[in-house]
């Protein structure tokens, strides 16, 4: 129980922190019939995972008001962004860094990724997610961005006496229909009423 001035711990904080790198995935999707997430984890991870989801807003200013004020902050669209640091390297991670491609190789033995002139519609991966676990192993939290691109381009960092990994932003990107006024993202938490009315 918290203790005002002391802590805030209760019994529920076990079950509120997130812990570890969690992992990423492509195409994760809720399936109704089996009441579970599907998708594909696209590879280990080294050195943690961030996640950024920010609003832009714009500050109506009116003569005579000199602090911000409370109604006169409109949000103006905004950004969702997810920066991964992959362990393997794979053709799959390096086309999603380049925005690249298989060509022909002409080295015996070895398959070519190369640069695009163009960004296709298979170049945004679909429902681009983390997926994290509580402390206690209870819960998993999930964001997941819709239409996810790489933004940050393809880095790759040899180090002496370290394994390499290769640095990708990821930036969600809305379909284009609709209003087009929401940050094309959404963070799916266990709501706890659910197990007791289940």
């Amino acid at each position: 129980m918290s203790v005002i001035g002391v802590h805030g711990i209760s019994k529920n904080t076990p079950e509120n922190i997130l812990l570890g790198a969690g992992t990423i995935h492509k195409n994760l999707v809720w399936d109704s019939a089996s009441r579970t997430w599907k998708g594909e984890i696209i590879g280990p991870t080294s050195g943690g995972n961030s996640i950024e989801i920010k609003g832009e807003i714009k500050d109506i200013e009116l003569d005579g008001a000199l602090v911000k004020v409370k109604g006169l902050a409109v949000m103006q669209g905004g950004t969702a962004t997810m920066e991964v640091n992959f362990a393997e390297i794979s053709t799959d991670t390096m086309k999603i860094g380049m925005i690249g491609e298989e060509g022909e190789s002409d080295a015996a033995g070895y398959s070519m990724i190369q640069t695009k002139a163009n960004i296709e519609e298979g170049d945004y991966v679909p429902n681009f997610a983390f997926v994290g676990k509580t402390a206690n192993g209870a819960k998993d939290i999930i964001v997941i961005m819709e239409n996810a691109l790489c933004t940050s381009g393809l880095k790759i960092e040899g180090k002496n006496k370290d394994n390499s990994v290769i640095k990708l932003t990821m930036e969600a990107y809305a379909e284009n229909e609709g209003t087009l006024d929401r940050i094309p993202v959404k963070i799916y938490y266990p709501d706890p009423t659910a197990a007791k009315n289940a």
